[in-house]
């Protein structure tokens, strides 16, 4: 039962994409960046708790609780090519697996259960933002992913990576979609909402 949201969670892996460059945000890397307290990987961490495996895709820091670091390769290719390094490096592959990118602080394990729910007779479902934009938070069932793989996935997209796939949209609760990209991000997220 997940703790948070009270409901039986079917077993995931998780994959945790904190490798990018990071640009606007003056090449800081984005998961060592501290909103309310902890850092946004612990923060993404925290999100996918009920995962029975996590990877990271991105440089090996010290972490709260046992993951696997991995990189693409090469580095810097993407998040499709992050998701399927991640994917590649997980010891035991799942059904279903939870991709979430690092900068996605209010995603909670309650958003992960509803995008794992959605799921259920796709091949995945994505959170979406308020517009309806997919958003790098989702669920996709891997023999799916699996069969959709490209011989190079370096600098593809990933919707075009996920293209084949039937993906459930859900719809965010709150900011649960909002991504730090900027300086300016982040402050927003630590002024009180008005909503």
């Amino acid at each position: 039962m997940g703790p948070e949201t009270g409901t039986d969670t079917p077993p995931y892996a998780a994959v945790v994409l904190a490798g990018g460059t990071a640009a606007r945000l003056d090449g800081m890397d984005k998961a060592g960046v501290e909103y309310a307290g902890r850092t946004l990987l612990e923060h993404a961490l925290a999100a996918v708790r009920d995962a029975t495996e996590t990877v990271v895709v991105g440089e090996h820091v010290p972490t709260s609780r046992p993951v696997t670091f991995t990189r693409e390769d090469p580095p810097y290719g993407g998040p499709a090519a992050g998701l399927l390094a991640g994917r590649d490096a997980l010891a035991v592959a799942p059904q279903r697996l939870v991709v979430l990118a690092v900068d996605m602080p209010r995603v909670s394990p309650g958003t992960v259960a509803r995008l794992l729910a959605a799921a259920t007779g796709h091949d995945g479902a994505f959170l979406a933002d308020r517009g309806g934009s997919r958003q790098l938070a989702g669920v996709v069932d891997v023999p799916a992913l699996d069969q959709a793989r490209p011989d190079d996935s370096h600098g593809l997209p990933l919707h075009r990576l996920l293209a084949p796939l039937d993906l459930a949209v859900v719809a965010p609760d709150g900011d649960e979609a909002t991504d730090v990209d900027t300086w300016a991000d982040l402050r927003d997220l630590r002024e009180p909402r008005g909503d």
